[in-house]
């Protein structure tokens, strides 16, 4: 699925087959046009590489990093029934970071260096995997709502102009409605338990709502890669457009469950036929994705700390292999 002649050498030079550099840019650019997707294969601009290069590897490293606020609470589960079905979830993030990783490495990165640059603090995750999971309502929290506002964001991926990363987001938008819906429950199963079970899913949409508001990334005004990555089909709604799309959701939402959004100046507005809501601190948005959030020291170390566990894992895993191909050599001769 994502190995679609990933052996093909760029830059290699020009034959009698090869169309001329300028032919190459109307090919590439008709294809957005016509809304026909870029395969691994097909020529494609340094700067769309890059930019996908970018955008999936930081999805992969949010799936990944995504796996551990929750990772907090597989031993706390309420029941046997829940600890199944959040370490089912968990198990579903590592697999989608798994296909991402091997989307970006059909643009000729290795997942070694992606997961290098991570750990250096040279690449970016989701800057909400950087808050704490205080209690087990923050499961719901996170399923309802930042799962929530993941399917938003990844639904309209699934039309992405580069092939290899709109078929890897149809399978993970199956299994983020899953993770939502996990969330929901237990959100509903707390507010109509007892009224300190309530007060604690209330807590936990206090806490989480401005920063899941934050996911759909700055203003469009403000983005430096929006305009461009819509352009280009990688991107098929803007930020603005995507939060808003959230938050009319998300508020009937609420309203069913009995909770108050943290928002004193949220309110429908009939002309727009849209929520209104309330400014937003992007001051706190970009200290976190600088690196002074809550956990953002925590979760990168322990990223680290799983790769250089796992290390004697890998060497066990490659000299098998090794000596494996060794034998079957042997045997064909």
């Amino acid at each position: 699925m994502y190995t679609q002649a990933i052996d093909l050498k760029p830059g290699a030079e020009p034959t009698a087959a090869t169309p001329a550099p300028g032919e190459r840019e109307r090919a590439f650019e008709a294809a957005i046009a016509d809304d026909r997707r870029i395969e691994p294969q097909d020529w494609m601009p340094e700067g769309y590489r890059k930019t996908l290069v970018r955008q999936i590897s930081q999805h992969a490293h949010s799936e990944v990093v995504g796996m551990l606020p929750e990772g907090n609470w597989v031993t706390r589960a309420p029941s046997l029934r829940r600890k199944a079905i959040l370490l089912a979830k968990i198990q579903d993030e590592g697999g989608h970071g798994l296909y991402l990783y091997a989307a970006a490495e059909t643009l000729g990165v290795s997942r070694e260096d992606l997961v290098d640059a991570l750990h250096a603090g040279k690449a970016k995750y989701s800057s909400i995997f950087n808050y704490p999971t205080l209690t087990w309502a923050d499961m719901g929290a996170i399923g309802w709502l930042v799962d929530g506002a993941a399917i938003m964001n990844q639904v309209p991926l699934c039309r992405c102009s580069y092939g290899p990363y709109a078929r890897a987001m149809i399978r993970i938008c199956k299994e983020e409605s899953f993770h939502q819906r996990q969330g929901f429950d237990i959100m509903l199963a707390l507010c109509r338990g007892t009224p300190a079970q309530k007060a604690m899913a209330q807590d936990a949409l206090d806490r989480w709502w401005w920063p899941v508001v934050m996911m759909f990334g700055p203003s469009d005004s403000e983005s430096i890669h929006s305009a461009q990555t819509m352009r280009w089909g990688i991107k098929r709604l803007s930020n603005d457009e995507l939060r808003q799309r959230f938050i009319d959701a998300t508020v009937p939402q609420a309203e069913l469950l009995g909770l108050r959004i943290p928002d004193p100046e949220l309110r429908w507005n009939e002309a727009r036929g849209h929520h209104d809501h309330g400014p937003i601190d992007w001051s706190e948005f970009w200290r976190v994705i600088e690196g002074d959030g809550p956990c953002n020291r925590e979760r990168l170390a322990a990223r680290v700390q799983a790769l250089e566990n796992g290390a004697w894992v890998r060497e066990a895993a490659l000299a098998h292999a090794a000596r494996h191909a060794g034998t079957g050599s042997r045997e064909a001769a």
